[in-house]
């Protein structure tokens, strides 16, 4: 009889301790956001629209922290790290989350299994663009140039292991082509080495080209989504271009280290839906070519782990390895 009515008191007192620590969280220290790139980039863009919002909902500081490097898996590699505490989270893309780690000979972390899944914050088309006085009218057309332009095309990207590199391996892939790989310090050098005429090519998300081409420094040739981005109504789909094997999103969402207490990521990931659902956000990450796309903890951590399936695939079949 008293094992029984200790085990009913053990119970009991972890419900309470539950309930404690999520009525607690957060309370004792400022929440620290890092960001895996530096100021001015996508992955910055979307931690500052969320940062202010979901600060003002969980009533406690969020700072954000940048750890540029390595395509971003210096600031996945740190996360790993940190106690579990929901103290510290990180802004997860698409590079450091299911590309860099596989073109490593000894990955640095699993992206499926090292992380705690919190919330998808949104997903985005890439655009592929090239210069403006480019004669080619679409992708596709392109593809037909450089096809004629044996060894001479390059491709730009944001950094090897980026998903601007894979975008452009994927496009060699689906179309024949043999583009060469310029990697940049980054989306910023890549577009100016673009518009200077240095390589030929770009493929990479809308908050950095948009401006750009809106601006009429770049041309718009495709859009690597399911659909036409509102911002470009007159620019097709890869799909419609007939090159559909070049489909592809990019993701940004909201990370934790393992083992982060249940009501701790239930608290964070309903406060982010609900930043996600204000149509002020949604604006925000419109006019940026991204699209929010609110995913809970499961659903979030299962697109990731189907994104990392898809470019892991790539990988093997290109034998791209960085070291």
């Amino acid at each position: 009889m008293t094992a029984r009515k200790n085990f009913w008191t053990a119970l009991a007192l972890a419900a309470a301790a539950g309930l404690a620590s999520a009525q607690g969280y957060p309370s004792t220290k400022p929440i620290r956001l890092i960001v895996g790139y530096p100021p001015g980039g996508g992955i910055d863009f979307a931690a500052r629209t969320v940062q202010v919002p979901l600060q003002e909902a969980l009533k406690q500081q969020m700072v954000v922290d940048y750890k540029p490097g390595a395509s971003g898996m210096i600031a996945a590699t740190e996360l790993t790290r940190q106690a579990p505490d929901g103290y510290t989270l990180l802004l997860a893309n698409t590079g450091p989350f299911a590309i860099a780690p596989y073109l490593q000979s000894k990955p640095p972390y699993d992206p499926v299994k090292q992380f705690t899944y919190i919330g998808q914050i949104s997903q985005g088309s890439y655009i592929a663009v090239t210069r403006n006085d480019h004669p080619a009218k679409d992708l596709k057309a392109f593809v037909a140039w450089a096809k004629g332009q044996p060894g001479k095309v390059n491709f730009a990207s944001g950094g090897a292991g980026t998903s601007t590199h894979l975008n452009g391996e994927l496009m060699n892939q689906v179309t024949g082509l043999d583009m060469t790989h310029v990697p940049y310090k980054g989306s910023a050098p890549a577009v100016q080495d673009l518009i200077g005429g240095q390589t030929q090519i770009l493929i990479d998300a809308g908050s950095v080209l948009l401006p750009q081409v809106k601006g009429g420094k770049l041309k718009a040739l495709a859009v690597t989504g399911p659909k036409r981005d509102p911002q470009l109504p007159d620019v097709p789909t890869v799909a419609e271009l007939g090159l559909g094997g070049m489909e592809s999103v990019g993701f940004q969402g909201l990370v934790g280290p393992a083992g982060m207490p249940r009501d701790v990521v239930d608290r964070l990931s309903n406060e982010l839906a609900k930043v996600l659902a204000q149509p002020d956000i949604q604006a925000k990450f419109a006019v940026a070519g991204a699209e929010v796309h609110s995913l809970g903890p499961t659903a979030f951590s299962a697109f990731v782990k189907a994104d990392n399936e898809k470019w892991a695939k790539l990988i093997r079949e290109r034998k791209l390895q960085l070291d």
